[in-house]
């Protein structure tokens, strides 16, 4: 006689077996430890005042709500040449920034920033990421954030200056507008 396997329910994930289900994200420790990329330190504000001149100077309006979290990058001098804040709503989120101000390759920075927020923001239970496009179409295209329309934006994000607007879920262009962000 064959042995049979019970299959999971396709509405079910099976973690039993790799490759299967969702994988567990970083934890929020990890997500969080600084790094190092090219000699720039790229590592969590302490105190997300501390980007506001860079905003300021790049003239980009500062975030109207509560920060979230936010992500500086320094130079081997440990001056401040970039930064990155997140505003929250529930399970969404929007990135205000990149705003890199020195450095020898900027859009590189600017990425690298992107990768720590969505990395943090992913561990903190954020679902999906809003950004403006500031001309950083690479970047956005590079993390997997697609075009959407201003009417997707949840109502705890409403009222961002700004023309154009990309979101990210997971790194991935297939999900559907008509889904809600989780905890929205």
């Amino acid at each position: 006689m064959a042995r049979s396997r019970a299959r999971p329910n396709s509405r079910e994930a099976d973690s039993s077996r790799p490759g299967t289900g969702r994988a567990p994200g970083p934890s929020l420790a990890a997500a969080t430890v600084p790094r190092v990329w090219q000699g720039i330190g790229y590592h969590p504000l302490a105190d997300a005042t501390q980007a506001r001149p860079l905003f300021d100077y790049a003239a980009l309006p500062w975030p109207e709500r509560d920060v979230a979290f936010a992500w500086g990058a320094a130079d081997g001098a440990d001056r401040l040449i970039g930064a990155a804040v997140v505003e929250r709503s529930g399970g969404a989120a929007m990135l205000d920034g990149p705003v890199v101000v020195g450095g020898d390759d900027p859009l590189e920075i600017a990425a690298q920033l992107v990768a720590a927020v969505l990395d943090h923001a992913t561990a903190a239970g954020v679902r999906t990421i809003y950004a403006r496009p500031q001309g950083l179409d690479r970047v956005w295209v590079r993390f997997g954030f697609i075009p959407v329309p201003e009417s997707t934006l949840p109502a705890g994000l409403v009222g961002h200056a700004g023309v154009g607007l990309y979101a990210w879920r997971g790194g991935t262009a297939l999900w559907t507008l008509r889904e809600e962000p989780a905890g929205v």
